[in-house]
C-alpha cells in the first residue's frame, strides 16, 4: 500500500516494538535486542516492511541489528518523539539516526499529542518542533513527517494542518480505546485521507481486548476504508505468522 502521498510503499501490517512502551522499554524490547531483531528479520521474509518504533519504547538498537541482515531501502522506518522544542527535536533527529545506524528515517513523528490535554491548538504551540522536523525533511534526514494523537482535539487539528503527511490514530471494531466513536473518527480520517495524508491505525485489537476476537478486529481495519496500514505489537513468529495469516485470509 501506498502511505498517503509520500511515496512509501508499506505492507498493510506494521511490525509494532511498542506494546506496553514507555520509558524507553516496551514488552518487544524485553525480547533482548537479537531478540526482537529476529522478529522483525522473521516479519521482513513474511512480506512485512513497515517497522514502527518511538524514543519511548527504547527499540531503535534492535532495529539496527536487524538492519545488519535486511537491505535499509527494503524496509521503512517510522519512529517518533515526545520532544516538543526545537531544539530538542533537532537532537532526538540525530539521536535517532545514530541509534538505528541509518543516514535516514522514513517517518518521524511528534509522539502522542493530545495524551494529557486536548491540544487542538498543537499547530500552534509545537510549531517550532515542527520547523524542526521540516528543517531535517529538507535535508534529506526524514522523509516524511506527521504526528499520532490521544484526542479528537488533536486529531481534527492534524486533518487541517497541511504540515501533517502521516497520522497514527486510534482505530478498533469497538471503539474503545479511541478519540471519539467510531463514525465521528471515521469521518475526520476520510478527510484526512481524501487530502493525501497517509494514515496507520494503532490499538486495532483494543489493547487485547479484542485477542479473542481477531478476525472482526483485522476486518474491521482492513474495510473501514481510511487505513493504509495498521500497527500491531506480536511478541513471536508464532503469533506474527498468525496475524499474516489471518489478514491474507480475510483479505482473499
Amino acid at each position: 500500500m501506498m502511505l498517503g502521498q509520500t511515496g512509501l510503499q508499506v505492507s498493510r501490517l506494521a511490525c509494532g516494538t511498542g506494546t506496553a512502551g514507555s520509558n524507553h522499554q516496551s514488552d518487544q524490547s524485553r525480547l533482548g535486542i537479537q531478540g526482537l531483531a529476529n522478529l522483525l528479520i522473521h516479519g521482513y521474509n513474511q512480506g512485512l516492511n513497515f517497522w514502527d518504533s518511538a524514543d519511548a519504547y527504547g527499540t531503535h538498537p534492535h532495529i539496527a541489528a536487524a538492519l545488519q541482515s535486511v537491505p535499509r531501502e527494503k524496509v521503512v522506518i517510522q519512529t517518533k518523539s515526545d520532544s516538543r522544542t526545537y531544539a530538542d527535536v533537532q537532537a532526538d533527529v540525530d539521536r535517532f539516526l545514530t541509534e538505528l545506524n541509518t543516514s535516514y528515517i522514513d517517518s518521524l513523528l511528534l509522539h502522542a499529542l493530545g495524551l494529557n490535554e486536548p491540544e487542538g491548538d498543537w499547530p500552534q504551540k509545537y510549531a517550532a518542533a515542527m520547523d524542526a522536523l521540516s528543517e531535517a525533511q529538507q535535508q534529506g534526514k526524514i522523509r516524511a513527517v506527521g504526528c499520532s494523537v490521544h484526542s479528537l482535539d488533536a486529531l481534527r487539528a492534524a486533518a487541517a494542518s497541511s504540515w501533517v503527511q502521516v497520522q497514527v490514530v486510534r482505530l478498533n471494531c469497538i471503539g474503545s480505546p479511541m478519540d471519539a466513536d467510531n463514525a465521528t473518527v471515521v469521518s475526520v480520517l476520510s478527510g484526512m485521507r481524501t487530502a493525501g495524508k497517509g494514515i496507520v491505525g494503532i490499538k486495532i485489537l483494543a489493547e487485547g481486548a479484542l485477542r479473542t476476537r481477531q478476525d472482526e478486529a483485522l476486518q474491521y481495519a482492513l474495510t473501514a476504508g481510511v487505513l493504509d496500514a495498521f500497527i500491531i505489537g506480536a511478541e513471536s513468529t508464532a503469533e506474527q505468522d498468525d496475524l499474516v495469516r489471518r489478514i491474507a485470509s480475510l483479505s482473499a
